[in-house]
């Protein structure tokens, strides 16, 4: 409106403005074709970005891939890198390796092969083609050290190991056996750890515990060597004939110097290899040495199997000996019984052999007599079994426990050797836990006098023909065993079995006093009664008895007297004659008093007045008769 005004008011001024309009208009319509051309540029450029976008997009993925492929090449050229560089280093090591352990010292020898390992290991993992020949050349170094360390290891252990070592110095003077030196130790056990690691072998394929085993093993063999054979020397006694006594041979010493080495050795074995292969080792060390223990033993036992009479108790110690070996050797090392059982086997089992053997050898020697004492006296085969089993009882130890491995008279019948065959050595675990080895050997005493004195009683009977002779042979052989159990230690283990040989006393007796039989049938007389006149119980009159007498009884009653006169006088004779130990002339004598003098005086109370004193048909008084009795057991 004021526009308007202004323009109808002022044409110049209208005149102007439509001339800025026109200009304005003039612009207007160029920024119109502007946007125009604008839009236009932007709608092409749209399409070209989506072009871009179209091509853009694979490219990327490609790119990122691109990138990785490369990283990957800069990895692997990495590790080719890394595995050049023990080829790179391949000579400064085969140096090492080739100057040895004692040059380039053991802890850097040993570092320069672990080193080499690991370089060896890397190069397996890898598995590239270039590296073959590195691998190969690496192994060959590898192999080259582990040699020259088994080399060192060998040398050092031989630097160390005598041929053989004196033993008797060293159980004479009660001390330990010599074992290596620490610095040895260190060394060894060095070695033997590299190796066992890095080879991965058991100890059976392990090359050092094969030299442990092959240097140490003939040097504690050779070293008991000289034992063993001084061993069987000593078994051949200079008497064959004579008993063998304890401790005179050699096997204890031999045992004694076994155990101390053997420990040492196993020590020295504990310081070198690892736990678990102690045993084994060991076992392998000592079996040479064991070895020539079981050679030695099975010829002591050849010799004691040809003299079994009297060296059956070399067995009974060696037995002992053996077992008590076995018994230490296992408290200390754990190791060995087994070993040492099959070593023991053969005498142990003669040991158990000899107890039936030896009682029937006491059978045979009986049976074997052809003439016995004239007077009476004992055969010596009595003193000599006896002597057998005192002998028996100073190895009561092993004694005992064969006693239980054969059980309670396993010694009859068949021989005790197959009863119980094993090659362990008894333990109390084998064993009836109710068993007692002094009991049974106690039994054993017993059969074998039992059957001593049997045979003994069986040979009398046939070659003395007197039974009165044969009753003091018997009865002279009780008392000698008798005496000779309880002079020694098989006192205490007999005194309760003393009622078997009560029993042999009372049959010997019986087998003597059988004279007496004949001689009180002469004293017995026949007394006629009647019911009106019965002989009263009190002392006759000896007088008025031979008065009623008639002159048939009294011929009877002399001719008694005779008889008994007779009978007596030359029973007393024999008595005196015989040969009897003075237990058995006593125990015959007060016998035949009670027997025979209370039935002699009630005759002679009765009769003495057959001869009116003179002596003729009464040639002994009451009096005088105890005297000559209280004389038979003088």
């Amino acid at each position: 409106m004021a526009v308007g005004l202004s323009a109808v008011g002022n044409p110049a001024v209208d005149e102007e403005a439509r001339a800025e309009v026109d200009v304005l208009n003039s612009r207007l319509d160029k920024t119109a074709q502007l946007t125009k051309k604008i839009q236009a540029s932007l709608g092409r450029l749209d399409a070209s970005g989506q072009c871009v976008r179209d091509v853009a997009g694979p490219l990327s993925v490609e790119t990122k891939r691109l990138q990785v492929l490369g990283n990957n090449i800069d990895a692997v050229l990495a590790a080719i890198e890394r595995l050049r560089q023990p080829a790179d280093s391949k000579n400064n090591e085969e140096v090492i390796i080739r100057s040895g352990p004692e040059n380039a010292g053991l802890s850097n020898y040993l570092a320069s092969i672990q080193r080499l390992n690991v370089s060896h290991r890397d190069m397996q993992a890898s598995n590239l083609r270039a590296n073959q020949e590195t691998m190969a050349e690496l192994g060959r170094l590898i192999k080259s050290g582990n040699s020259q360390l088994e080399g060192h290891f060998d040398k050092l252990l031989r630097m160390e190991t005598p041929r053989l070592i004196e033993p008797l110095h060293y159980v004479t003077k009660d001390q330990p056996f010599p074992i290596l030196t620490r610095d040895n130790f260190a060394h060894l056990r060095l070695i033997y750890s590299h190796l066992a690691a890095n080879n991965h072998q058991s100890v059976q394929e392990s090359s050092v515990a094969t030299i442990y085993i092959e240097i140490r093993g003939p040097y504690l063999a050779s070293s008991l060597s000289n034992l063993a054979a001084a061993s069987v020397n000593t078994a051949k006694k200079k008497t064959p004939q004579a008993a063998y006594k304890p401790g005179t041979n050699g096997i204890g010493t031999y045992a004694q110097a076994m155990e101390g080495i053997f420990v040492s050795e196993y020590d020295n074995i504990c310081q070198i290899f690892a736990r678990d292969d102690w045993g084994m080792v060991f076992q392998a060390t000592c079996q040479p040495a064991l070895t020539e223990l079981a050679r030695t033993l099975r010829e002591i036992n050849s010799h004691i199997k040809s003299h079994l009479g009297t060296d059956c108790f070399l067995a009974y110690e060696i037995t002992e000996i053996i077992s008590s070996l076995s018994g230490n050797l296992e408290t200390r090392t754990g190791e060995l019984k087994g070993a040492l059982a099959a070593a023991l086997k053969p005498i142990r089992e003669t040991a158990k052999m000899s107890l039936s053997e030896l009682i029937e050898d006491a059978r045979r020697k009986v049976n074997g007599l052809q003439t016995l004492p004239a007077d009476g006296a004992s055969a010596p085969v009595v003193s000599e079994t006896m002597r057998r089993l005192q002998a028996m009882v100073e190895f009561l130890r092993p004694m005992s426990s064969i006693m239980v491995s054969i059980g309670d008279g396993g010694w009859k019948g068949q021989s005790s050797a197959n009863s119980r065959p094993s090659d362990a050595i008894p333990s109390l675990a084998s064993f009836d836990v109710g068993a007692d080895g002094r009991e049974i050997f106690a039994h054993y005493c017993a059969d074998t006098i039992d059957v001593l004195l049997s045979s003994l009683e069986q040979k009398a009977r046939i070659l003395h023909k007197n039974i009165s002779l044969a009753g003091v042979f018997l009865a002279n052989s009780v008392i000698i065993i008798e005496r000779m159990i309880v002079d020694s230690d098989l006192s205490p283990l007999l005194v309760s079995r003393s009622e078997t040989l009560a029993q042999w006393r009372k049959k010997s007796t019986a087998m003597y006093t059988d004279v007496c039989k004949n001689l009180s049938a002469c004293l017995f007389d026949t007394i006629h009664t009647t019911r009106t006149n019965r002989p009263t119980s009190a002392s006759a009159d000896s007088a008025s008895v031979v008065k009623n007498l008639s002159s048939k009884d009294r011929d009877k009653i002399k001719e008694k007297f005779t008889q008994f006169n007779s009978g007596f006088d030359d029973m007393v004779w024999r008595h005196k004659s015989y040969n009897m130990e003075r237990e058995v002339r006593a125990l015959f004598g007060e016998d035949i008093r009670q027997k025979l003098q209370p039935l002699y005086e009630r005759f002679w109370d009765r009769y003495h007045e057959i001869d009116k004193g003179k002596g003729k048909y009464v040639k002994h008084d009451k009096s005088q008769m105890a005297a000559i009795f209280t004389s038979l057991a003088s």
